[in-house]
């Protein structure tokens, strides 16, 4: 009986040691490093905004193309982006391209803006 006592106070003190321990999740790493954001507008010869452009985000590692279409006022945004990728950006309006554009993991900048003329 004294046995199975000190037993169940071993397991017990060992429970509670065991949850006192800091525990790494997944989202815990994640927001630890921190993530990039690509923004800005897509804009005729003229300068003026263009509504309805399709704004192309390529991770150059998978090869993997996330789009964003444009609001109103010719704006994009793309979020959580790895500091460890390289992207290339690049927009079509009307079948029209824009340079194509890179934002690069050596750079150092969690925000670029990054504006696309389309001509």
């Amino acid at each position: 009986m004294r046995r199975l006592h000190l037993i169940r106070l071993v397991v017990a003190a060992g429970l509670t040691a065991a949850a006192a321990l800091p525990i790494a999740t997944p989202t815990a790493a994640v927001a630890q490093q921190k993530q990039r954001t690509v923004e800005g507008k897509v804009i005729d010869g003229s300068d003026g905004a263009l509504k309805g452009a399709v704004v192309y985000l390529k991770d150059t590692r998978t090869q993997s193309v996330k789009s964003f279409i444009t609001s109103e006022d010719g704006a994009y945004r793309f979020g959580q982006l790895s500091q460890n990728t390289d992207y290339e950006l690049w927009a079509v309006h009307d079948g029209k391209k824009s340079n194509t554009k890179t934002v690069s993991s050596f750079d150092s900048k969690n925000a670029f803006q990054i504006n696309l003329k389309v001509n």
